[in-house]
């Protein structure tokens, strides 16, 4: 069997924790902060965790990663 490609974008959006969920970026922060309200700024700072349904497809774009 020839090897799987493990897909690029995914390499670098996403991080595994040590017990295997998977941490990105919050999303909504790009452009547009004007129109969100403070609370929601504060809430969407740093990383959040990956919804168990998409967690499952993302992990099938690094099929080598060691907590896949």
């Amino acid at each position: 069997m020839p090897k799987l490609k493990t897909k690029s974008s995914a390499k670098k959006r996403f991080r595994f924790t040590a017990t295997g969920k998977i941490k990105m970026a919050q999303a909504g922060k790009r452009h547009g902060m004007i129109k969100r309200t403070n609370s929601q700024i504060r809430k969407q700072r740093g990383t959040t965790i990956m919804s168990k349904q998409d967690s499952k497809i993302v992990k099938s774009y690094m099929p080598y990663s060691l907590r896949g």
